[in-house]
């Protein structure tokens, strides 16, 4: 997937200033951010750049008296597999060496409870990320033997291969972008799981074709496309079944809870972290 990389100069320059920009411009597509001398540079699929959207909230900025210049450029279409292979990841524990997260070469230093092995090639997810930790913890928390699970924007397969590995009967995964969907499917090799796992590359239009046999879905992805994908979400959950959502910051949770609501589901917890949210959220009724 070709991205662009957008450079924002912020004056003046403040933190309270970057957050909100950064939170704002969700409504344009973007993903992800890092911090820059003069302020902050967002990443955003070049299909979804909304320009409109991005010029609205540069000329109405809420906090009077910044000046915001921006750049668009390509983003560098890095050869993310030669980079991975020469760096790698330390490994990741979550949930009290409940689940150790690792790549083939950094192994952790004491045996954790379920151990996963990531190979991120050309997709993104290795579990670094404060969104795919708290879902992971989530799932460390429930029963989850013998459910059937949805897992919605796999990248590596990650959250999938956890389910499966604490026991979960059958996921199914997608991704939009084919080096995701076919990454997912060789880290469900390496961890013994593929005949547990069915991957699809595509968007959430795939839902449509299922029937409302799922116990959970996992959905990793940012505020718009959680927003805009919930009804689909919904038609394939059974009655009681439970959504995890996160990949959005603390204060989309009232828009997300809201829109649930809409949809038959109730909030029944939330946590977040470094900024990061991700909620749990229960389908009651047959909206």
């Amino acid at each position: 997937m070709k991205y662009f990389e957008v450079d924002f100069q912020l004056s003046p320059l403040s933190q309270d200033a970057c957050d909100i920009l950064a939170a704002l411009t969700a409504d344009a597509g973007f993903e992800s951010f890092e911090e820059t001398q003069h302020g902050i540079r967002g990443y955003v699929q070049q299909p979804l750049l909304d320009r409109q959207a991005l010029e609205d909230i540069v000329n109405n900025f809420p906090i009077m008296g910044t000046n915001i210049i921006y750049t668009i450029s390509k983003a560098e279409d890095k050869d993310w597999n030669e980079q991975w292979e020469q760096e790698g990841f330390e490994p990741i524990i979550v949930g009290n060496n409940r689940l150790a997260i690792h790549d083939g070469r950094h192994l952790p230093s004491q045996p954790a409870d379920i151990s996963v092995e990531i190979d991120a090639r050309l997709a993104f997810g290795t579990g670094t990320h404060e969104t795919t930790q708290m879902i992971c913890e989530w799932m460390l928390d429930m029963p989850m033997k013998d459910l059937r699970v949805m897992d919605a924007g796999c990248g590596t397969g990650i959250l999938g291969i956890v389910a499966l590995k604490l026991k979960a009967n059958h996921v199914t995964a997608y991704d939009i972008d084919e080096w995701s969907s076919d990454n997912t499917c060789h880290n469900a090799v390496i961890n013994r799981v593929d005949s547990q796992l069915s991957v699809y590359c595509g968007d959430a239009s795939l839902l449509d074709s299922k029937t409302a046999d799922y116990d959970l879905v996992l959905a990793n992805i940012n505020r718009n496309i959680l927003l805009n994908d919930m009804p689909r979400f919904c038609q394939i959950m059974k009655q009681d079944a439970k959504l995890i959502l996160s990949g959005f910051y603390t204060e989309d949770i009232p828009l997300l809870e809201a829109r649930g609501k809409e949809l038959g589901l109730t909030l029944t917890g939330a946590k977040n972290r470094d900024k990061w949210a991700s909620i749990i959220m229960q389908r009651v009724n047959n909206a």
